[in-house]
């Protein structure tokens, strides 16, 4: 039995290795799903790639659909606190259109993107893991589309307007699958900068409508 007043800090130490041991299985989740896929993204191939028992993953995550959730979720998460922290440098003006619509586009690429599109063509062949994969979509496109209407300072009150925040994050999922094989770069900066033009012009009458009331 442990000492009065022990117990506490003897789990502290305990708990901080848990945490960091289920941070490390969703990081290596996350480069499973991006370099091998989801069929050679096993438990035990995430729990090696970790440095950790394959008793040590199920302990955190008991299926595979349990550990591919839980990245799911950590790879929304990582994207959403990445548009927030790189909102402090948005700039003010007619420029600020531009600037979000290409960081929302970027939220779209890289690893957590690439791991993101082999869980959902999983997904889509998986009875077992939509179940688990089509909630969670639904609660990060909600989150994803509050973080746009923040940084794009829109009204969604006014008629069109949250259909042109949807179409925002459409397109910007829709240029990250054009460049997941090609570099797609010089094309993606021209679309962004004309979709951009479009939606100031289509915020902007919106905001003047609201002014004239």
């Amino acid at each position: 039995m442990d000492a009065p007043g022990a117990a506490p800090a003897d789990r502290g130490p305990q708990q901080e290795r848990s945490r960091a041991t289920r941070q490390r299985l969703l990081e290596a989740a996350v480069e499973c799903l991006a370099q091998t896929g989801a069929a050679g993204s096993t438990v035990g191939a995430v729990a090696e790639r970790a440095g950790v028992s394959r008793g040590a993953a199920q302990h955190h995550f008991r299926t595979r659909e349990d550990l591919f959730t839980a990245a799911l979720r950590h790879m929304s998460q990582t994207r959403l606190d990445d548009l927030r922290c790189r909102a402090a440098g948005l700039p003010e003006g007619r420029s600020r259109t531009e600037a979000v619509v290409e960081m929302l586009v970027d939220a779209y690429s890289g690893p957590e993107f690439d791991a993101a599109l082999q869980l959902w063509s999983a997904a889509a062949n998986d009875p077992r893991l939509r179940t688990h994969v089509i909630p969670l979509e639904e609660h990060i496109g909600r989150e994803a589309h509050r973080a746009a209407v923040e940084l794009l300072g829109a009204d969604e009150s006014k008629p069109g307007v949250r259909e042109a925040v949807r179409a925002t994050l459409d397109l910007a999922r829709g240029l990250g699958l054009a460049g997941l094989l090609t570099d797609d770069r010089a094309r993606r900066r021209g679309v962004i900068r004309q979709w951009a033009a479009m939606l100031e012009r289509e915020l902007a009458e919106k905001r003047r409508d609201s002014g004239r009331r």
